[in-house]
């Protein structure tokens, strides 16, 4: 069996550190601020810092994976004789899983001899870094491209993905709600609490009075609807509110069994500039999204 690499990318939301230990890599989304001469990604600028700037009223721009960078991620596998499993961020969300489709296609039919797996997660930040943990405990048990690629997408409509955020102005701008709903929102210090459907898209489901509200919203979701509660995988992301995470984490500990967050992570610039700072989000494996 022809050995095979698991490529994601950078809307993972996973340490190049992390993706190392497992065995993947990642291609880059870039993000710039106007006085940006040119596109960035996380080497080139820290996350707090990033996050400061959002503070400060900066607005950040992203952009997807281009086609160039696709290519040389996709033939660095190829010429070093290996098969690729590409796990994409939602196409819901981003181009750049129709990108990756597209560069597979035209590299399909110069390398007939190898495989090249497409699969659209519908999946953002640590629930596609969920999906690609999972990917590679599944090619770590011997799976076969083929079985490691249909596995992946069994599991994707159980992959919940919960969050909440702490500014609404960020999901004004992104056309999510409205500048009266932002404002009344901020005032009455209204929290809405999230998810992402089966198709990839975010979908308002609730709202919560103040952030320890939303908070244990979130807990609640993960017992009300985890498939494994007690000794479940979860991963937890922030946006540079790392002690909300921790506090989502022991309140999930509190009621199910002292279960402890596989994964901690920060929410990376090309997400955080659409939910900002102070985002809080968890992924799980579900009995439904």
């Amino acid at each position: 069996m022809r050995k095979y690499s698991i490529l994601t990318d950078s809307g993972c939301d996973l340490s190049p550190e992390t993706l190392a230990k497992w065995g993947v890599k990642a291609i880059n989304l870039t993000f710039s601020f106007p006085d940006s001469q040119n596109a960035l990604t996380c080497k080139d600028m820290a996350i707090k810092e990033f996050y400061a700037r959002m503070r400060r009223g900066d607005c950040a721009k992203t952009a997807s994976a281009t086609i160039l960078n696709c290519q040389r991620a996709f033939l660095t596998e190829l010429s070093a004789g290996k098969d690729i499993l590409y796990i994409g961020m939602s196409s819901g969300i981003s181009t750049t899983f129709d990108t990756a489709k597209l560069v597979a296609e035209e590299l399909a039919g110069m390398w007939k001899d190898r495989k090249i797996i497409v699969v659209d997660s519908l999946c953002a930040s640590a629930g596609l870094g969920l999906a690609v943990y999972l990917a590679t405990e599944k090619r770590a048990s011997g799976a076969s491209i083929t079985e490691c690629a249909c596995y992946v997408k069994d599991i994707l409509p159980q992959l919940c993905h919960w969050f909440t955020v702490d500014n609404l102005v960020y999901l004004k701008r992104g056309g999510r709600i409205s500048a009266a709903t932002a404002f009344l929102g901020t005032a009455l210090q209204i929290k809405p609490v999230m998810h992402v459907d089966d198709e990839g898209h975010l979908v308002n489901v609730s709202k919560s009075h103040g952030r320890k509200n939303s908070i244990r919203a979130l807990a609640a979701k993960y017992k009300e609807l985890a498939n494994d509660p007690s000794s479940g995988t979860y991963f937890i992301s922030h946006g540079d509110c790392l002690q909300d995470a921790k506090l989502l984490e022991s309140v999930i500990k509190e009621s199910c069994d002292d279960n402890p967050a596989s994964l901690i992570t920060e929410i990376s610039p090309v997400i955080g500039a659409h939910s900002g700072p102070g985002t809080l989000a968890l992924f799980f494996l579900g009995k439904n999204r």
